[in-house]
């Protein structure tokens, strides 16, 4: 099937996945091919903290700076080709953002017509609406908005229009709904809709990007951004311009669709999207074909993203080479921990066992200890930490080297997840002429509930089995949910996933992940997907600003299971190989 033969269906285009993705994605998503739209994802939680910091230096900040680089480039062409933009740069600054793409517009002399949307900052009425971070006011507090703000824009008539907080499929949820004319109880078309937008939100991840079986991706060098053919009943099929690197396959579609989920329902501002019904198929070559997607009423309170400074952190790491590794870290511990006049209020040490036995390269024989010190006053972390590790050259254990001498203190930020009810945020487009439009919240909700667990297939057990790594068979993606973390694993048959589902367990996950054991971990299961999706709460502390683990976002969660040995039907593998060939 190619776009034509999808008469009716709307092309809309993703340039973006995160603030300081691809500078020249818009430029190739407008010059590369056919589109109705294109749309852009500028916010995340470390964002909205970032943002949050510009302004307070600057009350004019507080949006993406790099859209409106783009957009000096791209303003013409966009106009010139009838393509209408849409993104969630405006971040803390929305109004701002549509000024200046104004200023911007007069200037290039495009005639282009600007809108926003406004209402998701909710900062200023933190007490009232009982938001807090730690007891303190917020110092960024953003309500997720859907798309009717958006598509009251579009229905305006307007060529760009940039929000703040919304969800990230809302930028693809507006203008299919608009194109199509879609109410509030077209649920099962929005739901189609947010599973498209979900997709495409973190651009090349759909084509390729972060993909756990990477090497059966062709020219994945420069992959294309992905594009969403969206149908009047909101069916889809996820595709990219063609001669673009990378592939469209019914498994990076299948991992971007368990990026940074939780169960069965996928709760939205305009729909909670049914998960467990997404069925997807290989429609030709890079074209993968969303259907049967349910949709049901949305939850009566909307999720808020709150952020505040929460102190100031610094480390310092150590490279620990050769024998008596844990004997040279105890030695240095020691002595940072004697030297300190000032406690920090907290301090963490890890060893990363990086060394190999009788290595034949220096590197390979070298261990990383880590020390991480955080605390409200920056100059207990800053000059009272700082000269510590480094006045210990010459007097600790032998062959001490830092991989860099500890830096100033740099602030930190908390992130904590709430909700609060949707009557209480106000929704607002404010269009092309200045009319500002309240948009009125959804009239039946729904409150959000687990789905049970559907039926398990028969185990699969046959034959013999092989101590092999988990990802010889099954494909993973990970990522945070403020302080907590998802992993979605899938196969790629039936057999495969009669196998996961049973021996995959809760347990299972708590035993390969051992950072897992004493947390609560909880298990989804997702049988169109051949999947299973696992979120393990608080092993993110308070979120990717607090930086209290290695990999603080976990996107590298789901390849550390993947790499843990377990028993595998040897028929499995066997299936595997076959498959790639």
């Amino acid at each position: 099937m190619t776009a034509s033969s999808r008469p009716g269906a709307v092309r809309i285009g993703n340039c973006s996945g995160f603030y300081g993705d691809r500078f020249a994605a818009m430029h190739e998503m407008l010059t590369g091919g056919e589109l109705d739209y294109l749309t852009g994802d500028y916010l995340a939680e470390l964002t909205m903290l970032i943002l949050g910091r510009d302004r307070m230096k600057d009350a004019s900040r507080g949006y993406a700076k790099t859209f409106l680089r783009q957009l000096e480039e791209c303003l013409g062409i966009a106009r010139e080709r009838g393509v209408r933009i849409v993104v969630n740069a405006g971040g803390l600054n929305p109004g701002g953002l549509a000024d200046a793409i104004r200023a911007l517009d007069d200037r290039l002399g495009t005639g282009a017509t600007i809108a926003h949307v406004e209402g998701d900052d909710i900062a200023g009425r933190a007490a009232e609406l009982g938001l807090s971070v730690d007891g303190r006011p917020p110092l960024t507090a953003n309500a997720y908005l859907g798309g009717w703000g958006i598509a009251a824009c579009l229905d305006a008539g307007a060529d760009v229009v940039v929000t703040g907080r919304v969800t990230d499929a809302s930028v693809v949820v507006g203008p299919a709904a608009h194109h199509h004319g879609w109410g509030p109880g077209d649920l099962d078309a929005l739901a189609g809709a947010v599973a498209a937008g979900h997709v495409i939100e973190c651009g090349t991840q759909a084509t390729g990007g972060n993909y756990s079986f990477f090497r059966e991706i062709p020219d994945m060098t420069h992959p294309g951004f992905p594009i969403a053919e969206v149908a009047a009943d909101g069916s889809s099929v996820i595709t990219k311009h063609a001669g673009t690197g990378g592939a469209v396959t019914v498994g990076t579609v299948t991992a971007q669709l368990l990026y940074e989920v939780t169960g069965a329902r996928y709760a939205g501002p305009d729909v909670t999207m049914r998960l467990d019904t997404v069925e997807l198929a290989q429609d030709g070559p890079d074209r993968v074909a969303i259907s049967g997607v349910k949709g049901e009423a949305p939850p009566p309170t909307l999720k808020v993203g709150s952020n505040t400074l929460a102190g100031f952190r610094n480390q310092a790491e150590f490279v620990l080479t050769g024998l008596d590794i844990d004997e040279k870290a105890a030695l240095v511990r020691r002595q940072v921990e004697g030297a300190l006049t000032r406690r920090p209020e907290d301090l963490a040490w890890t060893l990363a066992r990086t060394d190999h036995p009788d290595a034949d390269s220096e590197e390979a024989a070298s261990a990383v200890l880590r020390c991480v010190v955080r605390d409200p006053d920056a100059d207990v972390v800053g000059r009272a930490f700082s000269s510590v590790p480094v006045e210990l050259a010459l007097a600790s254990y032998p062959g001490f080297a830092l991989t860099a001498p500890p830096a100033s203190a740099s602030p930190y930020g908390v992130f904590v997840a709430g909700h609060v009810d949707r009557t209480d945020v106000p929704h607002v487009a404010v269009l092309p002429d200045g009319t500002r439009v309240d948009i009125v919240p959804a009239g039946e909700t729904r409150e959000l509930a687990d789905v049970p667990d559907p039926a398990l297939p028969q185990r699969y057990s046959p034959g013999p089995t092989r101590r092999l790594p988990l990802g010889t068979i099954a494909g993973a993606r990970s990522g945070d949910k403020g302080g907590s973390a998802n992993v979605g694993v899938w196969v790629r048959s039936d057999d495969a996933y009669a196998w996961l589902v049973h021996d995959l367990t809760v347990d299972r996950v708590r035993e390969l992940l051992p950072e897992a054991a004493a947390l609560p971990v909880r298990r989804h299961v997702l049988p169109h997907l051949r999947a299973v999706n696992f979120v393990i709460d608080g092993i993110l502390g308070r979120g990717v600003a607090e930086q209290v683990r290695f990999d603080p976002q976990a996107k590298g969660l789901g390849e550390w299971l993947r790499s843990r040995v377990v028993e595998i039907p040897v028929a499995l593998v066997s299936d595997t190989k076959e498959e790639r060939a």
